[in-house]
């Protein structure tokens, strides 16, 4: 796979003439834009474009990669979406920073785009379950929350990747809401989901105490503010638990 050429947008040079390496390789249920998207974030996370290198413009990756504008477009504004570039009117697009290594190296870099769209929509919906969860949740619900907790507990204190115990805590959440819909939208994207939360903790677990700690401490809040019937704090915790583990998946810092 041909790198994405690095380009001075000042230099009246023509683009590049495209070869057979410079097209996308096609996989079944990618979108042109989601495999660009993930060559171009793989670049920024190999230091090949770095933070606040200038891109091609779209001209220029339209010729190199032998794809439409409006597929750039939709890969430039996820990016863009996603925080890991910036467009500057007039100028063009830079990189704003850059992810951890992680991000590519425990998945796919065409999965990227979905599985942070996959987060954005749990972040539309969880903080209310959690909040119905706090008012509703019986002690059933109390005792397998909880269960669920202790193993995802267990399992970062031996910095393992607690994929189950992770997904089974916010199941066991959507369950305690009492609204059987909520369930169903959670399994609905469970394989996405769970992709992310390996994703997340592989970085996680893999990075300083400090991280580890934090996350757990996150997990904790929710369950209790669940137990404590305080639905305003169940929804704040949930929603900020899932904005700093999209923050975590993108941002570069191991300690934050």
């Amino acid at each position: 796979m041909r790198m994405l050429p690095s380009v001075n947008l000042s230099d009246p040079t023509p683009a590049p003439t495209p070869d057979e390496g410079a097209k996308l390789t096609i996989r079944k249920r990618k979108t042109l834009a989601d495999q660009l998207y993930g060559q171009i974030l793989e670049q920024i996370v190999s230091g090949v474009l770095q933070q606040d290198a200038k891109l091609p413009s779209e001209n220029q990756i339209c010729a190199a990669f032998e794809v439409s504008r409006p597929v750039v477009r939709e890969a430039l504004r996820r990016l863009q979406e996603d925080g890991l570039i910036e467009a500057r009117r007039g100028v063009g697009s830079f990189v704003r920073k850059r992810p951890p290594q992680g991000l590519v190296q425990f998945t796919t870099s065409d999965s990227v785009a979905g599985l942070l769209r996959c987060m954005e929509a749990r972040m539309a919906v969880e903080g209310q379950t959690a909040r119905l969860a706090a008012l509703r949740a019986t002690p059933r619900d109390i005792a397998a929350i909880e269960s669920a907790l202790r193993v995802l507990e267990g399992a970062m204190k031996r910095r393992e990747v607690g994929r189950d115990a992770d997904f089974g805590f916010h199941l066991a959440v959507a369950e305690a809401s009492g609204n059987e819909v909520f369930v169903a939208m959670l399994n609905a994207i469970r394989e996405q989901t769970e992709r992310a939360i390996t994703v997340a903790q592989s970085i996680t677990v893999g990075g300083t105490q400090a991280r580890v700690d934090r996350v757990s401490f996150e997990h904790r809040q929710i369950f209790q503010a669940i137990l404590a019937r305080d639905s305003e704090a169940a929804g704040l915790s949930m929603a900020y638990h899932l904005m700093q583990a999209r923050r975590r998946i993108t941002d570069y810092a191991q300690d934050d």
